[in-house]
């Protein structure tokens, strides 16, 4: 059985194009790989840049080939499972994804994947990059910008805010993709502090350093907040009216509040003297009632001046569409075109908003990855796409 070292020494040959000449995409794919991944024991891809269709019935294995694109970026993929989880369920514990990526610098391999052997749900990935080992999965997101919808995002604008936080950090990662990493630190700082306040007697000068941490580290998730948000905003005013509706988005959030007014320094040292004088507060609570992991996302439809929330499923599932159209667009023009997945995206959509979809997205010049039961429901990409029938982990190109 192979190990992750072995699993992550991809070669770099590319794919052949299939039929005519065709332009491949900025940034694409040319050969995807995983090893005791979910059901797969092994599966290998040749990609020519096109679109990319999976096909086949409810729980053959199409989804696991988008996580597996998805785990070609920082954090825990799209959806969001200890790492140990993804490993095969008769393999030995370990798993590996490898791809070719090319872009107009030319070819970089990747490979990211678990040890064998250990199973601890606590385990941290490995990452390679041209067959050395990286410090951090962090470095995937400098070399290729992956983002991605899927069935369970449909009731986003009516479940919690932490979902919607996440959804949108996602977005915010895209165009700065050190955010996660202070997302990641804030929360850790957090953690630590709220840990101490359940303490009978908390050692102030730790908590006095943790919360200037989670000041330095909130701000500056506040700020690329922020930024993302000016950018879709602008985006979405300027674009013409489409299928899928312009959404108009603002965040509630107090630090993001203040830094549309206020410096960040004078924010960073007030938010610091908050978080002082609420220990009290907290400690009562048991969590900390005030900073970045507090905001939410507020959408509305801005055609209709309706909150998302009040929209029909439809409705929602359009407005969700042109979010990541609009986000996919942005990157694209500044020199990060993504590699967009999109999970069961076509059933709930009818003929002519189905088009459209695929037409912006060759429009774009993407390489997308989409999955769906029936293969009529990608009858308007024709050739334009690149289809694999997937059934009892095998994965077949048809056509």
């Amino acid at each position: 059985m192979a190990r992750t070292g072995e699993l992550l020494a991809i070669d770099g040959g590319s794919a052949s194009v299939t039929g005519a000449a065709f332009a491949r995409p900025a940034v694409s794919l040319s050969r995807l790989v995983v090893t005791d991944f979910r059901s797969y024991a092994r599966a290998e891809l040749l990609l020519d840049g096109r679109p990319v269709v999976f096909v086949g019935d409810n729980g053959a294995g199409k989804t696991n080939l988008l996580e597996a694109v998805s785990l070609l970026s920082p954090g825990r993929g799209m959806r969001g499972v200890p790492f140990a989880e993804v490993a095969r369920d008769v393999g030995n514990g370990g798993w590996g994804v490898a791809a070719t990526l090319e872009t107009a610098d030319g070819q970089t391999r990747i490979g990211t994947g678990l040890e064998a052997g250990d199973n601890s749900k606590a385990r941290t990935r490995a990452v390679r990059i041209d067959g050395e080992q990286a410090s951090s999965a962090g470095v995937l997101g400098q070399l290729a910008r992956v983002i991605w919808l899927t069935p369970a995002m449909d009731r986003l604008f009516v479940e919690g805010a932490s979902e919607r936080r996440r959804f949108f950090d996602r977005l915010v990662m895209g165009f700065d993709p050190s955010h996660g990493t202070r997302v990641n630190a804030y929360d850790r700082a957090m953690r630590e502090r709220n840990r101490l306040l359940s303490e009978d007697a908390p050692d102030a000068s730790w908590l006095a350093a943790l919360e200037e941490q989670m000041a330095t580290y909130g701000v500056a998730v506040a700020a690329a907040r922020n930024d993302t948000l000016l950018r879709l905003r602008g985006a979405m005013l300027t674009a013409a009216d489409t299928h899928f509706p312009r959404a108009d988005i603002s965040i509630e959030g107090t630090l993001e509040a203040a830094l549309a007014h206020d410096a960040a320094v004078d924010v960073e040292v007030n938010f610091k003297a908050r978080l002082a004088a609420s220990r009290g507060r907290d400690a009562g609570a048991g969590r900390t009632l005030e900073g970045p992991h507090r905001i939410d996302l507020v959408v509305r439809h801005m055609t209709k001046d309706r909150e998302a929330r009040a929209c029909s499923t439809g409705e929602q599932k359009a407005l969700l569409i042109g979010i990541m159209l609009a986000n996919a667009r942005l990157l694209a023009s500044a020199g990060h075109p993504p590699l967009l997945l999109l999970d069961e995206i076509a059933a709930h959509l009818d003929e002519e908003r189905r088009h459209a979809l695929f037409d912006e997205i060759l429009g774009l010049k993407l390489q997308a990855f989409m999955t769906g039961t029936e293969p009529a429901l990608f009858d308007g990409l024709g050739k334009r796409a690149q289809t694999f029938h997937i059934a009892q982990g095998a994965v077949q190109q048809t056509g």
